[in-house]
Order: C-alpha cells, then sequence, then structure tokens
C-alpha cells in the first residue's frame, strides 16, 4: 500500500488514459457492491413480526437512522434519512477496510469534500427555500453590510471543515499508524530482533502494538467520526430547513 502523502495509487485507466480509475473509486464501488448485497440479505423475506435475526438487526439499523433524524432534522425532514444512513455506513465502511489492508476511502480528500459540497448545496437549498434567492443573498449583508466577508466565509466555512475533519483524522491515523510500524521494524533491527526466511520478513516489535493502534484509528476514530460527519450534516440542514 502506497503512502497517505502519495494520494491513491491508479489502479487502471480508460481510453488512452484520459480517464484514471484510482483505489478511491475501486474501493467505492466495492462498498457500494457489498452495502447491496448487505441489504438484499437483510430485507430477504420481510415478516411484519420478525422471525429471523436478521430482519432484527435491519429493523434496529432503521430504527436507529431515523430516531437521528427524527431527533436532529425534524418530522418533516424524516425523508433524509435514506441517504443518512447510506452517507453513516459509508463513511463508517469507508474508514474500516483499513483494518483488511485497503486504502481507506474517506483518507482521500475528494471523497469527503464530495460528501461536504452535497451537504453545502442542500443547506444552501433549503435557504433559497425559505427567504428566496435574494432574501439569500441580503441574508449576507445582515445584520450590517459591512460583515458580507466574514458572511461568505463562514457560509463557505461550513463545508471545509467538514471535509476536513473527516479526512484529516483518517489520514492522520494511517500516517501515525505508517511511522510507529516502520520505527518499531528500526528497532527491531537494531536489537537483533528482525528474521528473514527466504522472501518472508518478521520484526518482533511490529507484532501486536500496531494491531492494536489500528483497533484505535480505524475501527474506534474512524466510526466516531463517520457519526460526527453525519450529525453535522443533519443538524446544518435541518437548521436551514427551520427557515422555511
Amino acid at each position: 500500500m502506497n503512502g497517505i502523502g502519495d494520494g491513491p495509487k491508479i489502479v487502471f485507466e480508460l481510453f488512452d488514459g484520459k480517464i484514471q480509475i484510482t483505489e478511491t473509486v475501486v474501493m467505492g464501488w466495492l462498498i457500494i457492491v457489498a452495502v447491496t448485497l448487505l441489504c438484499l440479505w437483510l430485507t430477504k423475506d420481510l415478516k411484519k413480526v420478525p422471525e429471523k435475526k436478521r430482519q432484527v438487526l435491519a429493523e434496529m439499523f432503521v430504527n436507529f437512522i431515523n430516531n437521528m433524524v427524527r431527533q436532529n432534522m425534524g418530522e418533516k425532514l424524516m425523508y433524509y434519512s435514506p441517504y443518512i444512513g447510506a452517507l453513516l455506513i459509508s463513511a463508517i465502511l469507508g474508514a474500516l477496510i483499513s483494518m483488511i489492508g485497503l486504502r481507506p476511502m474517506t483518507a482521500d480528500i475528494n471523497v469527503t469534500a464530495a460528501w461536504a459540497v452535497l451537504t453545502f448545496i442542500l443547506i444552501t437549498y433549503h435557504k433559497i427555500k425559505a427567504n428566496g434567492f435574494g432574501g439569500y443573498l441580503k441574508g449576507f449583508a445582515k445584520p450590517v453590510a459591512f460583515i458580507l466577508p466574514l458572511n461568505i466565509i463562514s457560509e463557505v466555512a461550513t463545508p471545509a471543515s467538514m471535509a476536513f475533519r473527516l479526512f484529516g483524522n483518517v489520514a492522520g491515523g494511517m500516517v501515525i499508524t505508517g511511522l510507529l510500524y516502520g520505527a518499531l521494524g528500526a528497532l527491531s533491527s537494531a536489537l537483533h530482533l528482525s528474521f528473514e526466511v527466504g522472501s518472508w520478513g518478521f520484526s518482533v516489535f511490529q507484532v501486536g502494538i500496531p494491531a492494536v493502534l489500528s483497533i484505535y484509528f480505524d475501527l474506534f476514530s474512524g466510526c466516531i467520526q463517520a457519526y460526527i460527519f453525519s450529525m453535522l450534516t443533519m443538524v446544518n440542514v435541518g437548521a436551514a430547513a427551520e427557515e422555511s
């Protein structure tokens, strides 16, 4: 796996190199396929009264998402539940794939920025719906005209902070884990605790310690940041919709 500073690898190219397909795109489609298959399995042979554990699990997830949307966006915006559910599960799986040796999808700023821009579009849509396009533009000059630049910066800062928060945490975890792994390998070599058998290498200090750190950054931190991103989406869109 390439370093975080190198960005995602180009897996293959289309139309004589005019379109480059990166690891991020491949990981994204793999997650889409996996989630689709999971949904088909969980929703197979549904009953009014659950008889199988998979239906209970599916209903628990749906109720969890519905409750989050209801509490943070209100009853009127319950139609956002499918989007929030898809966003949350995509962000979680996009981070957790690093635990099986693949590059996290959310370690690509293009992914988190695209999600943040979509949130910004939804916020803007509800503000224009509430105040009209003219009223939306006039809002940047309130309460006084000279703070217009600050209001514009504040508007742009919302998607920017959301994108960099999720990306920074996942990418930072990759960097720290990679540095520690390399340092432990060097320490093992210095203490003559590195062994090679043919093409296979083994360093004593690289066993166990990086795995514990990976559990924190990939599992705990990845899930928390995905949840925070979804919450910020709901809170910001919900606040904009309250004006309508």
